[in-house]
Parts: structure tokens; C-alpha cells; sequence
């Protein structure tokens, strides 16, 4: 969250009347902020967040109901605790996420480290729950569906034991649904829970009625499935069978959804984790002693110590020392940079030769790892044109579904049927209708997408990107070192006169096998691969 004041001056020059006095200085409040949601449990409402955010004055916001983030732009005299206060308006909950000032993570370069930890618990236990609440369900719901759709199966009074089986999962299996479609309720919005949890309870409702007061509870009622057979008033069926395996499905849903959330935030984790924990800081400069610290500590103009096989702590410049550094992480480029004093170096990258002492010119949210996370998670938190589209549908979805409903209800009603028949068919439209994932697909994709692009060097601007691609037929590569395996080889050896080519690969071998250096890896290979190399003694 940023924020800036612009002052007003006023000068008074010449002679003349004096000067107005200057006006007080205009306090412009605003910045850009990435709030965390928490109760979203479907497109529809990250559509109905979005657009209450938007209704404020100078504010421009996008929620994402996959990532659970609403990213958004804000001027004049909204203040972040506005934003909070809208969305817990609204029905949900948001947090700012806080700075992290931790001394072994780095200071908290994006916040995303903590709060990525935080949400990893939560993620975790909700999948956890989900799990469970799936597995009991699909227990209790196997049985239901069995007896209601094969009638040889059907003994005496069986209808009483799909109704034992089939309660639990519509009332306890399916809460999740109701308890959403409530808060909705009293904020006098319909979500896709609203329509799962109409559709549970009214065929859990209508069979409850026709076993204790129509004909379903008879003894010996069996339920027949005639494609062309003569319709009924709806008394003695039961919708036992579809209020538990629509509950099953949803909760289905509903766990690989929290799981496809989990996995996409691994991504991000996996590039804040290419940091170091601790780094050799040089206090008194180049001749003082080495102190390990915490590289949260690091402050712009220290001098740092990176070995041989250590990662460059951050950003900055080398002051001392000859090396390659593999900065491939960055620059998708495999083959080693040699770098000396002058040269910049990237928090993150690998040293791979000698020891450098390296001055530090940016440190936490600057560097350029924090950078790469910040564009990976506006990718994640952004929304493509399609995505759009799908909230958009969804949104007004659930509404038009409800009306008809109720449009069916009263055309069954106006045209002299009774009114068993016309709420049967009314709860038809319902039940046939709650099965809806058409907010889930697109967002968990691109999610997906992106953080899979990031786990392999691909990073994704924003997920517009992505699905542009789908129109590129050509790639054109500025590098070739892109596309090569980034492995040096030993190609030929040129001897003096007089001198064997297998003594000078041999011995050349012997003294390149005892450094890391890439091309002294690559001699040593060949030389290796020729015959037994001599020892070497007091290598350098």
C-alpha cells in the first residue's frame, strides 16, 4: 500500500498587494492494495464483492474467487480500513496483509512468506475437512442411490431406511452450503449456494412429505423409472437419492477445488524459497572478520561473502573476486556468467567458481526475486477476458434460475393443475439446475497455469497473457542459450609440436578435476573419459 501527499505552495513576487496566505497542504490518500478474502464460496460472490468495491468513489478493484484475493486501486478519500469495512458489509471477510519482519526469512520482502504459511494452515485444514465430510457422505449416499434405482432391490420399508441414510448427508453433508446460502440471505444476495441449498432441502423436504403424508411410506411401495409412462401427482416418489448424491458431487467439487488452490500457491512458495537464510557480512570492511547473520538484516551497502556454491544473498556489486555465477533462474540462460569486480550480481543466483565479496544494493521488497514473486502473484490474482465472461454469467445465474422456478411453479398452478404437481415440477428445476460449476473452471485454469509457468522459469505477466497464447503460431528467442542444455564440452585439443594430445588432455585434467568452474568441469570430463587421471596436490 502506497500513499502520497502533494503539498501546495504559494510565492508572492514584485510589488503589489500582499499575498494570499498558501493553502494548507492536500492530503491525497490511496494506493494499491491486495486484500485477503475469506468466505467466498463462489464465483457469485467475488462478482458481488467486485462490484460493491467498484461502487466507492476512486476505486478500482478485481476479485479473484481462486485465489481468495481482491486486488485493488484506490484514491482520494478511501482508505484501506474502507475496503475492509465494504467487504465485511458485503458478507466476507478481508485482511491487509501485513509487512513481515522476520530476521530469518529477510525481512519480509512481499509479506507473502508469513501470510503464505498462514493460508497453507487454513488450506490444509480445510481440505482436511472436506475429506472427511466427503468420505461419510459417499458412505451414506452409495446405498440411497442403489435402493431408489434398482426396484428388484427394493424390500419392505425400505424407503424408511434410504430416509435414515439420506437425512444426515442432505442436513449435516451438505452445511456448508446452507450456512453460506444464510449469510447470503440476510445480505439479500443469491449465490450458487443458494440455489445447491434450495435444491438439497426442497427434495429432502417434498420426500419427507410424501413418506409421512402421501402414499410413499406405505408398506410394499416400490419406485418404478417408465420413460413413457403416465405421470403422476408426485405423492409417492421419493428425491431421496438425489438430494444425497447432489450433495456428494458438490462436496466433490468442493474438495478438488480447495486442493487445486493449494497446489497453485506451491509455486509461490517455491520461488520465495530460492533465498537465502543467513549470510558472511564483512562489518569493519574487506579485512575485518566474517559475522553470520540473519540475511534480514542485510542493509544497503554491506559487504557480503558468497563461497563457492553459495547463493548470492542479494542484489548488488562485486568488489572483490573472479567467478561464474549461474543465473539461470533469472535470465533462463544455463551456461555460467563470469563476473569480476564491477559486475552486478542477483539475489538468489548460484556462485559457482571462486569467492566474491559483494556489496548489497538492494535488499527485501527491491531485489529482483521479490520482484518475480510480486509478478507471480498479480498473474495469479488477475483475471482474463473469459474469466470475466464466466462471472458475469454467473452472477445473474442463480436469480434466473430462481424465477424459473417460480415461473414454473405458477404456469403448473394457471393452468389447472394441482399443486402436488406444480411443486414437483418446480423442484425439478431447482435440483436440475444446482450442480453449477461455471465459476470454478476458468479461474482454478489459469491459476494453475500460471504457477506451473513459474515452478519451470516461465514467468506470466497475467493470466490476459495466457490466454492470448492461444493465438501465437510463432516463437522467436533472442538467445540461443535458451534452448540448450547449458552443459560445456570439450570440442578438440591443439598440442605444440612435439607434444602428445593425450598428455595435455591428461594433465590438464588432473588439475581442472579439482575445481568447479563449468568449463574445468567440462576438461575433466573429457580427460576422465580418456583414463585415469594423476592426483593433484596443493590445488588452488
Amino acid at each position: 500500500m502506497t500513499g502520497a501527499s502533494t503539498p501546495s505552495s504559494g510565492t508572492s513576487t514584485g510589488s503589489g498587494p500582499p499575498a494570499a496566505a498558501p493553502e494548507a497542504p492536500v492530503a491525497v490518500v490511496g494506493g494499491v492494495v491486495d486484500l485477503d478474502i475469506t468466505g467466498m464460496t463462489c464465483s457469485s460472490c467475488a462478482a458481488r464483492i467486485e462490484k460493491k468495491l467498484n461502487k466507492l468513489e476512486g476505486v478500482r478493484a478485481s476479485v479473484n474467487f481462486a485465489t481468495e484475493k481482491a486486488h485493488v486501486t484506490y484514491t482520494g478519500d478511501v482508505t484501506a480500513d474502507d475496503l475492509v469495512a465494504t467487504v465485511k458489509a458485503t458478507g466476507y471477510a478481508a485482511t491487509v496483509p501485513a509487512p513481515v519482519v522476520d530476521d530469518e526469512t529477510g525481512g519480509g520482502a512481499t509479506g507473502t512468506e508469513s501470510g503464505g504459511d498462514l493460508r497453507d494452515v487454513a488450506h490444509a485444514a480445510e481440505v482436511a475437512e472436506l475429506r472427511h465430510r466427503l468420505l461419510v457422505c459417499a458412505a451414506l449416499a452409495l446405498p440411497v442411490l442403489v435402493l431408489s434405482m434398482v426396484p428388484p432391490l427394493q424390500f419392505e420399508n425400505w424407503q424408511w431406511l434410504t430416509l435414515t441414510l439420506a437425512a444426515p448427508v442432505a442436513v449435516w453433508g451438505a452445511w456448508p452450503f446452507h450456512r453460506a446460502a444464510f449469510t447470503n440471505a440476510r445480505h439479500g444476495a443469491a449465490t450458487m449456494d443458494t440455489l445447491v441449498s434450495l435444491g438439497v432441502l426442497s427434495a429432502l423436504a417434498w420426500s419427507v412429505w410424501a413418506l409421512f403424508l402421501g402414499d410413499a411410506g406405505m408398506p410394499g411401495m416400490r419406485m418404478s423409472f417408465e420413460l413413457f409412462g403416465a405421470r403422476g401427482d408426485g405423492a409417492s416418489h421419493l428425491y431421496l437419492e438425489v438430494a444425497s448424491v447432489v450433495t456428494v458431487f458438490l462436496l466433490t467439487g468442493r474438495w478438488l477445488e480447495a486442493r487445486a488452490k493449494r497446489a497453485s500457491g506451491a509455486a509461490l512458495r517455491a520461488l520465495l524459497q530460492l533465498g537465502v537464510k543467513d549470510v558472511a557480512v564483512l562489518p569493519a570492511g574487506l579485512g575485518g572478520p566474517e559475522q553470520r547473520v540473519p540475511v534480514g538484516r542485510l542493509a544497503v551497502g554491506d559487504l557480503f561473502v558468497v563461497r563457492p556454491g553459495e547463493k548470492v544473498a542479494t542484489d548488488g556489486d562485486v568488489v572483490e573476486g573472479q567467478s561464474a555465477v549461474d543465473a539461470s533462474m533469472l535470465t533462463g540462460e544455463p551456461v555460467p556468467v563470469e563476473v569480476g569486480p564491477g559486475s552486478e550480481v542477483v539475489g538468489a543466483t548460484v556462485n559457482e567458481g571462486g569467492r566474491l565479496v559483494v556489496r548489497a544494493t538492494r535488499v527485501g521488497a527491491d531485489t529482483q526475486l521479490a520482484a518475480m514473486a510480486r509478478l507471480v502473484e498479480q498473474a495469479q490474482t488477475g483475471k482474463a477476458p473469459v474469466q470475466r465472461l464466466a462471472d458475469r454469467i454467473s452472477a445473474v445465474f442463480v436469480p434466473i434460475v430462481l424465477l424459473i422456478a417460480l415461473a414454473t411453479l405458477v404456469g403448473w398452478l394457471a393452468t389447472g393443475h394441482s399443486a402436488t404437481t406444480a411443486f414437483t415440477a418446480a423442484v425439478a428445476v431447482l435440483v436440475i439446475a444446482c450442480p453449477c460449476a461455471l465459476g470454478l473452471a476458468t479461474p482454478t485454469a489459469l491459476m494453475v497455469g500460471t504457477g506451473r509457468g513459474a515452478q519451470i522459469g516461465v514467468l506470466i505477466k497475467g493470466p490476459q497473457v495466457l490466454e492470448s497464447t492461444r493465438r501465437v503460431d510463432t516463437v522467436v528467442l533472442d538467445k540461443t542459450g535458451t534452448v540448450t542444455a547449458g552443459q560445456m564440452a570439450l570440442d578438440d585439443v591443439h598440442a605444440a609440436d612435439g607434444v602428445e594430445v593425450a598428455d595435455v588432455l591428461r594433465l590438464a585434467g588432473a588439475v581442472e578435476h579439482a575445481s568447479s568452474h563449468p568449463i574445468a568441469r567440462a576438461v575433466a570430463a573429457a580427460a576422465a573419459a580418456n583414463g585415469e587421471l594423476p592426483a593433484v596436490k596443493h590445488f588452488e
